[in-house]
């Protein structure tokens, strides 16, 4: 089932604040299970409440009793997993698991080979190594625009990478970006494990009744 709504035609999430983030153990019978693939936008929370009356999930997603499968920052955008069952959830977050994530990344400056190479081996973060990923560069795609656009630095281009990785360290993209000297400017998550973002419009949902 599609949901390409525009954000201000949904309904908002009629859920008890008190919600909790925590999936049953209980065991689903296949064809309760419940997929939801969000397009998340930026500057919205991962979360269904907050005390800020800042913009969370509520506004977006209405179906009861599923919840994020991992987190993506405020600051960026894409896909994002939400399912009622514990276990898809474990596989995906686990950090054992090591379920490889997508991300189309725009940088600040035109990155050298060096660089690429660098975050292919894995560089060293505050928190420790990387693992090796795989880095590439990328045409620019063609993307919904960002609310509000990106600040771009006049006569200083940017690039496009795509990065695969199978961490999910705080803000680790953004910080191995830096590390070799090019800001991100914007990171949209396009992959999870075998879940694609595909042409799900930005705060559209698709909802898969299969593992």
């Amino acid at each position: 089932m599609r949901n390409n709504k525009s954000p201000n035609t949904l309904k908002p999430n009629k859920l008890k604040p008190q919600r909790k983030a925590a999936i049953k153990k209980s065991t689903l019978r296949p064809e309760d299970v419940k997929i939801v693939l969000f397009n998340k936008p930026f500057d919205v929370l991962c979360q269904f409440t907050d005390d800020q009356n800042r913009q969370t999930l509520a506004d977006f997603i209405s179906i009861p009793e599923v919840y994020a499968a991992g987190r993506l920052d405020r600051d960026s955008e894409g896909l994002l997993l939400l399912t009622n069952c514990g276990q898809l959830q474990h596989r995906l977050t686990t950090p054992g698991k090591k379920t490889q994530k997508t991300y189309w990344v725009q940088v600040e400056g035109t990155v050298s080979d060096d660089a690429i190479k660098a975050l292919q081996q894995g560089v060293e973060l505050k928190d420790g190594m990387t693992l090796p990923a795989q880095v590439k560069r990328l045409s620019p795609p063609q993307l919904w625009p960002r609310n509000p656009p990106i600040r771009e630095r006049k006569n200083i281009p940017t690039d496009w990478l795509e990065i695969k990785i199978i961490e999910g360290r705080n803000r680790q993209v953004r910080r191995m970006t830096a590390h070799v000297g090019y800001p991100t400017l914007r990171l949209i998550r396009v992959q999870i494990g075998p879940y694609r973002l595909e042409d799900i419009e930005s705060g559209g949902y698709v909802v898969l009744n299969r593992l």
